[in-house]
């Protein structure tokens, strides 16, 4: 595996216990895994990742199982476990003996959440970007209704809603076309696969096993966020017993819409003391 210095990503293929797997890695400095959200790898988030390419920071971007040239998992392994699992097995393949920063988004997030759960000696800093893994899906009359129960149609409607936000849509609207799209059409299976996954994700239990390690983890939010709504971030930063949390103007995928926020971002967090207060910032 070539291993560039500095320049742009660009697409590159290497066997993970036995299968192969896409992935894109440049940039020299401080290591980092960027895990990305459901249907989408590295080209969605692109510029975003060379904005951090441009701070010094020396970016690896796998495409996740089952999407964009990575091999699906076995049946027997499709689980969030199953894709922890085989992230450290990427971090073998790719050279990283040392814990690194990961970063996750979305679907991402939770599989961040549960490959610093089970492999502790890789990650040395956790940042969850409008992450899944949080229990709650809404508060109602006082009921905590968990996330479990939101049906998936009300999913599909609050990403439609968020992708076509006036806002957004010439600079997401395009990208979720490249990118999201073509597998829908293609692996509509492994995308419905995914998405129940997703829905089903209570991560409690392992936050709240990072909190109790004393992991750095720093949330990132975009503020107008409907597909993951309010509750849902709540729920983790309680998990958590509340870390840290940057909230961002912008739905589910700000940093795809604002990648020089989301690098200024990353790029503070990188060195913060590990001992940072749990205070919102905006």
């Amino acid at each position: 595996m070539s291993r560039p210095e500095s320049g742009r990503l660009q697409r590159s293929w290497l066997d993970v216990d036995g299968r192969p797997a896409a992935f894109a890695v440049a940039g020299a400095g401080r290591p980092l895994v960027f895990l990305p959200g459901w249907g989408l790898d590295m080209r969605a988030y692109r510029r975003a990742l060379h904005q951090l390419i441009r701070h010094g920071v020396r970016v690896y971007a796998p495409a996740l199982p089952g999407l964009h040239g990575t091999a699906p998992l076995p049946p027997d392994q499709f689980s969030l476990a199953g894709y922890s699992s085989w992230v450290a097995k990427f971090l073998d393949a790719v050279g990283l003996s040392e814990p690194v920063a990961l970063v996750g988004h979305s679907f991402g997030g939770g599989v961040a959440i549960r490959t610093a759960y089970d492999w502790p000696d890789r990650v040395n800093r956790l940042v969850l970007v409008n992450a899944i893994g949080g229990a709650t899906w809404s508060v109602r009359g006082g009921q905590l209704r968990p996330m479990s129960e939101r049906p998936l149609w009300d999913w599909g409607l609050h990403l439609q809603t968020d992708v076509l936000s006036l806002r957004q849509l010439t600079r997401i609207l395009p990208v979720i076309a490249a990118d999201a799209v073509p597998n829908a059409l293609l692996r509509p299976r492994a995308m419905w696969q995914v998405g129940k996954l997703a829905r089903r994700a209570d991560l409690s239990a392992e936050l709240a096993a990072l909190k109790d390690r004393g992991l750095p983890v720093v949330i990132l939010w975009g503020r107008n966020d409907t597909v993951l709504p309010w509750a849902c971030l709540e729920s983790l930063r309680a998990a958590l017993g509340e870390p840290p949390v940057r909230t961002i103007e912008g739905t589910h995928g700000w940093l795809i819409a604002d990648p020089q926020r989301f690098a200024q971002e990353i790029t503070n967090i990188l060195g913060l003391d590990a001992a940072a207060g749990g205070a919102e910032q905006t």
